[in-house]
């Protein structure tokens, strides 16, 4: 599990000068100074003579924070800063793989793993349940005062973490605190995934479903709630090994979802195909389709548009 904790391979080599900043959203080429700076790489300041001091880069705190809507590069910026920190030690995980990590080895072990280590970088951050608020919260601030930097994305500011899933005030102090630790640097945008396409999940019929899993080198073959029933009993650390090898996903009889833990372990799912750019082809309803009102008006909402923008983008894949 920590041998994974590498940029995935699509962000293999990210870097800041492969990130193409829109001109007509400043925030990106603003968001990418201030990170090269994070990192160390900004230019140095002009010398203007014995009695006038060097301009000073600008000064952030241990943690940067980087927050912007879907497909607007966070993951590419997130993974540009673990491949220029210069660190002996540095790791890049999802949220979801270091609340695991604390599960497998134990709160304490987890504390000692980390510790020492330059740099965290935490893709995705989103704190849904008290208990993943508490063991991040304190993992992050213990690792923060032994001199560990931090870098994290999410689509919702560091002081707004939790809002609308809990109201406890001890979680809520949590929050805030931790938030301290951040610059949160705001990315405006459009959804890259979508700029090139219709905007909807691609359905196909069966005959063309054939073709595409008998055409792949390795392809995965199931019913819809045959999938959604699987995950239930593994991990969602572990949903990469099922993907392993696998170079295009077949889903069919897609049918909408109707449990909110079933949705969320899909969620999980779609999260680890895409970082692995697996192609999905499907029969039934639009992939886009299966979270339903309620679940888009509730406290998951961005978590199921951020699997919608990429469902859309791997059945175009």
């Amino acid at each position: 599990m920590v041998a994974a904790l590498v940029p995935p391979p699509q962000f293999d080599h990210a870097t800041f000068e492969t990130y193409r900043a829109d001109p007509r959203y400043p925030s990106q080429q603003e968001a990418k100074d201030l990170l090269v700076a994070f990192v160390g790489g900004g230019a140095p300041a002009p010398r203007g003579g014995l009695f006038r001091r060097a301009k000073r880069g600008p000064d952030l705190p241990p943690g940067v924070y980087l927050d912007g809507g879907f497909g607007v590069g966070k993951t590419h910026l997130l993974a540009a800063i673990y491949h220029a920190m210069p660190a002996r030690r540095k790791y890049f995980g999802s949220f979801i793989e270091y609340t695991a990590l604390v599960g497998a080895l134990g709160y304490r072990n987890t504390v000692a793993l980390f510790q020492g280590s330059q740099l965290l970088c935490i893709d995705e951050f989103e704190l849904d349940d008290p208990g993943d608020t508490m063991v991040m919260t304190r993992l992050l601030g213990e690792l923060v005062s032994s001199g560990t930097r931090l870098a994290a994305t999410s689509n919702t500011p560091p002081n707004a973490l939790g809002e609308g899933r809990f109201a406890a005030q001890d979680f809520l102090r949590e929050i805030h605190a931790m938030s301290a630790s951040f610059r949160t640097i705001r990315i405006d945008g459009t959804d890259y995934r979508q700029r090139a396409i219709d905007g909807h999940a691609v359905v196909v019929a069966d005959d063309e479903y054939a073709r595409a899993v008998a055409g792949a080198a390795v392809a995965s073959d199931d019913v819809f709630s045959a999938l959604i029933g699987h995950l239930a009993a593994v991990h969602p650390s572990r949903y990469l090994r099922l993907l392993d090898q696998v170079a295009l996903i077949g889903l069919r009889e897609v049918v909408p979802l109707v449990d909110q833990s079933a949705a969320l372990r899909f969620v999980a799912f779609v999260d680890r195909a895409y970082d692995a750019q697996i192609p999905m082809r499907a029969t039934g309803i639009p992939l886009d389709q299966v979270f339903g009102d309620d679940m888009l008006a509730g406290g998951y909402r961005k978590k199921y548009l951020r699997a919608i923008s990429r469902l859309v983008a791997l059945t175009h894949a």
